[in-house]
């Protein structure tokens, strides 16, 4: 989707149509959830702090999110997807995978699908979306971005090595502001540079995502569309107005977290063996401290049992700005069936 919560926003709110216009907070303590594009003309951006968003656009109007409305939406969006396909992969609210290749109307052309299932959404929602049509995952996702907004771009099979060749190294999906910064210094700018670049090479600069380049780079990318994503982990976090310097007060603090955590584990029926807890410093340091158990746990009480554990474990020096407790290793299945028929069939589609 097109900037989802913020075009949500203007579509609710017609008098905010076309205005630069962020979803978030606005104190020097708030977040940018998402910015229109209106605003993205002025260098605002998601997770951008509220205060250097209106410092670059001051006629910025800030709204507060609607989570459970955008939920709403998402849901109608995914109800249009699975009258496709039932190979449908969310990643978030206002994005997912389709495989499209066995699809339920026997389109001859995976091009001119998207570009119905684009329609469908705009006239059921009244939203724009974009779509990344190609071989794999890896080069839909970045052929996404390129239209956009309310556009898609295929990549038809002949034509991705060309394509992945030419493409500054930035815009390949998973490569980050470090890693960019790194492959310049090694004079990585574009794919092609990329390709030249030996495994042993990559895997020495890049550990093991060194393998992972490599093969991108060439097309290769065998991760299949999986309609039911496994959950890996679960929990919460606070970001407070003030920083906090005492334990108790993170204590009382991380008591409310333990139990918006046991809330969401029991929604999801799922309970964890590795308890991870999440300090952030007032200077935008990270820290984690992480414990595997024996056995699986949910409640409130042992979740609390633990999470003081590890937040005596060591000093803390800093005054912190958001806590956070996350449960992983979960008890839930970890192999997701697709049947041999769809995965033989898999990329087969005209483009």
């Amino acid at each position: 989707m097109d900037a989802f919560y913020a075009s949500v926003e203007q579509l609710d709110d017609p008098s905010l149509s076309g205005k630069a216009l962020a979803v978030g907070g606005s104190s020097k303590r708030g977040v940018v959830a998402a910015a229109s594009y209106e605003a993205r003309k002025f260098g605002v951006k998601s997770a951008m702090s509220g205060r250097l968003a209106a410092r670059l656009c001051p006629h910025l109007i800030f709204v507060k999110p609607r989570f459970e409305r955008y939920k709403e939406i998402s849901q109608i969006i995914r109800k249009v997807f699975f009258e496709y396909t039932d190979l449908v992969e969310p990643l978030s609210l206002d994005e997912a995978y389709l495989d499209v290749t066995v699809n339920k109307f026997d389109y001859p052309s995976a091009t001119i699908l998207a570009r119905e299932i684009r329609k469908k959404i705009k006239d059921r929602t009244g939203l724009n979306a974009s779509a990344g049509i190609s071989i794999n995952k890896f080069i839909a996702k970045i052929a996404s971005d390129i239209n956009k907004p309310n556009g898609q771009k295929t990549i038809p099979p002949e034509d991705v090595i060309s394509f992945l060749e030419t493409l500054d190294i930035r815009k390949f999906h998973g490569v980050g502001k470090v890693t960019q910064e790194k492959m310049y210094g090694l004079g990585i700018f574009t794919g092609v540079d990329l390709k030249l670049k030996t495994l042993e090479y990559l895997q020495d600069h890049f550990g093991k995502s060194g393998l992972h380049y490599f093969n991108v780079v060439r097309g290769i990318h065998l991760s299949e569309v999986k309609p039911s994503r496994i959950r890996k982990s679960l929990g919460a976090e606070r970001t407070f107005s003030e920083n906090i310097s005492s334990e108790i007060y993170m204590l009382e603090k991380l008591e409310d977290i333990a139990e918006e955590v046991e809330r969401r584990l029991k929604g999801s029926r799922v309970a964890g063996k590795t308890i991870t807890l999440k300090l952030k410093t007032s200077d935008f340091n990270i820290q984690t401290r992480s414990k595997t158990l024996k056995f699986f746990i949910s409640s409130k009480a042992l979740i609390m049992e633990e999470t003081k554990a590890l937040l005596f474990q060591e000093p803390i020096k800093d005054s912190i700005r958001l806590l956070g407790i996350s449960l992983s290793n979960l008890n839930t299945d970890k192999t997701p069936k697709v049947t041999p028929k769809l995965k033989e069939e898999q990329l087969k589609l005209p483009f």
